[in-house]
This record gives structure tokens, sequence and C-alpha cells, in this order.
């Protein structure tokens, strides 16, 4: 596993940030169903406003009572809690212990955890909104490092869909996001 998750970050923020800027459609479908790319942009928004709060050492129940809800401009909000987390990331103790709503885990843990979830979402806004659906060699290298070995707990997690048959041959970034329930054909 890569030693710059922080770097890997700001990638991450990065190629999402690139993609919310391209959106004209608010309400266009994604590859995850159950969301349009309002909700999309809203879900992974929101999931940057807990990084200051729990980077802290507060519970989800303490840090949901210091969030805010988020305003109507999303670029905005995007921008403001991007910068927020980055700048939370930059100071944290890795090895902290993180209170999460499904367990508590290292600091180093949950870094690894932001940078997969904005990856992947990142391909699904790029889905949605028509532009590059490439993602980042080294983001796809690390990630797939850490999400590959829990491929059962992903999908039983129930965060992701069943995972889609690809060959085993298929550029990493088709089998990663085929482990998540995409199909990036």
């Amino acid at each position: 596993m890569t030693d710059n998750w922080i770097a890997l970050l700001r990638t991450a923020h990065t190629e999402f940030t690139a993609r919310v800027a391209a959106v004209v459609d608010w309400e266009a479908p994604t590859p995850d169903t159950d969301w349009n790319v309002r909700d999309l942009v809203t879900h992974v928004t929101e999931d940057l406003q807990w990084v200051p709060e729990l980077l802290a050492g507060r519970t989800t129940a303490e840090a949901k009572l210091a969030m805010a809800p988020l305003g109507d401009d999303l670029p905005a909000e995007w921008n403001r809690y991007s910068v927020a987390a980055l700048e939370a990331w930059e100071s944290a103790d890795l090895d902290a212990r993180v209170h999460l709503s499904y367990d508590t885990v290292s600091a180093s843990e949950y870094l690894a955890e932001q940078v997969g979830d904005i990856t992947i979402h990142t391909w699904d806004l790029a889905r949605a909104t028509g532009t590059s659906e490439e993602l980042d060699e080294d983001l796809v290298d690390a990630v797939w490092a850490v999400f590959e070995p829990q491929a059962g707990q992903l999908e039983a997690s129930g965060l992701y869909a069943p995972a889609v048959a690809v060959p085993n041959d298929a550029p990493l970034r088709i089998r990663l996001l085929a482990l998540t329930g995409r199909d990036a054909g």
C-alpha cells in the first residue's frame, strides 16, 4: 500500500472537482440507480463534512450536531468542504482512532476509505456527466490494493452493488469499478 495517502486524497479531490465543474444537469441519472447527480455530489460533500469533526476525536453523534445543512450551490459547498477536509487531513495523526458510524478505526484506515469513496464516485460522476472516465493510475492502484482483499465485505456491506464479472486481464480500472458493482463497459 502506498505511503502517501494524503497526496492521493488531493488527487482524488482534484479529479472530483473537475467532474463537478462539468455538471450541466443536476437531475441526470448516475450509475447508482438510487441517485441523480445532485444526490451523488451531496453524498460526497456530506462525507467531507464529517472529516474535521471525526479527526478531532468527536463521535458521529457529536459531529452530526456540529454540521450545518448544505447550501443550494453544490459546487461552492463541495469546494468549501474539500478545502476543510484536506486541511484536517494535513494535520491529522494517522495513528489516532476515529469513531465512524460502523466501527472505530485508525485515521489511516479512514483516509484510505475516503480516497476509495471519492475515486469510485469520481467515475460515477464522470459517467453521469459524459466527461472522461479515466482515473489517475496511482489512485486506481492504491484503491485496488485496499478494496480487492475486502471484496466479500464490500458486497456484504450493502454500500456497493454486487461485483460485475469482467475478465481477469481487464484493465485494473475496469476491475476496480467492477468490484464495486459498476459496469464500466
